[in-house]
C-alpha cells in the first residue's frame, strides 16, 4: 500500500508539473506574438475601401499635368475635402515646389513608381529598386514617408503586389475609373462619377482640364448626398 501511494502521490505532481510547463509556455508565446512587429498592409491590392460607411476617396496619379494641379487644390481647399496625390519619382524631381505645395495643404501622398515604366516587366528587385528611389525623391521633397502604392497602369502581377508588400507598402487600385487621361468632356467625367457613387469608392483621377473643370460640380454633388470625401488611408482602415 506504501508504494502505490507514492506511486499515485508521484503521478499527481507530475501533472502539476506537466499543467504549470503549458502555462508557463502559452505565457512565453502570448508575450512573444504580442511584442512582434507584424506588417499591416494586406498582399492583395485594394480596390475600395469602407462599403460600411459613405465615404468615399479622389486617387489623383500625378507624372504629368503639373499646371493643373494649382487649380486642383484649390478647389479642393474651398470644399474642404482631403485627397490621396500617388506621385513618381521623375515629375518630384522635375517639380518639387508641386509637391511640396500638394503636401503643405495636407493632402495625403502615395507612391507612382519612379519613371512610370511598366511594372509587370521588372523583375521583384527592379520594381523595389524603382519603388525606393521614388520614396526617396518624396521624402527628400515632401518631408513624407509614402505607405500607398499605385503601380503605373494599374498593372498587378503576382510579383507587382509582393515587391510592394515586402516593402511595408499597400497597394491601391480603385473602383471607379474616369478615363480622365482621354481628356472627354467634363460632362463625361461628372457622368462617370457620379453614376457610379458608391460607399468606400476610390476614384482614380489626373491632373487634366475636364477634371479640374468637373471637380467644381462633382464635389458639392457627393456632399450633397451625404458622402464624406477623404484620404485613401482614411477610407481603407
Amino acid at each position: 500500500m506504501r508504494i502505490y501511494y507514492i506511486t499515485r502521490r508521484n503521478f499527481a505532481q507530475k501533472i502539476i508539473l506537466s499543467l504549470l510547463m503549458i502555462l508557463v509556455c502559452a505565457f512565453i508565446i502570448h508575450y512573444i506574438y504580442g511584442n512582434l512587429t507584424v506588417p499591416t498592409t494586406e498582399i492583395s491590392p485594394i480596390y475600395q475601401g469602407n462599403s460600411g460607411q459613405k465615404v468615399m476617396s479622389f486617387a489623383i496619379n500625378v507624372d504629368w499635368g503639373e499646371e493643373y494641379l494649382p487649380e486642383m487644390i484649390k478647389i479642393m481647399d474651398q470644399q474642404k475635402i482631403k485627397c490621396t496625390f500617388f506621385l513618381t519619382g521623375r515629375w518630384t524631381e522635375k517639380f518639387p515646389e508641386m509637391a511640396q505645395l500638394i503636401a503643405d495643404h495636407g493632402h495625403e501622398i502615395g507612391n507612382h513608381g519612379y519613371k512610370h515604366d511598366s511594372p509587370n516587366q521588372m523583375s521583384l528587385e527592379n520594381l523595389q529598386g524603382d519603388v525606393q528611389k521614388s520614396a526617396q525623391i518624396i521624402r527628400k521633397a515632401t518631408g513624407k514617408d509614402t505607405m500607398l502604392y499605385a503601380p503605373p497602369s494599374g498593372e498587378r502581377e503576382d510579383h507587382v503586389i509582393k515587391a510592394a508588400h515586402e516593402l511595408g507598402y499597400q497597394t491601391v487600385l480603385w473602383s471607379i475609373d474616369t478615363i480622365d487621361w482621354k481628356r472627354p468632356s467634363s460632362d463625361v467625367i461628372v457622368a462617370k462619377i457620379l453614376d457610379k457613387a458608391h460607399n468606400g469608392a476610390i476614384v482614380l483621377m489626373h491632373p487634366t482640364e475636364p477634371t479640374v473643370q468637373a471637380l467644381s460640380e462633382v464635389i458639392p454633388n457627393l456632399i450633397s448626398q451625404g458622402y464624406r470625401l477623404v484620404t485613401v488611408s482614411d477610407n481603407i482602415k
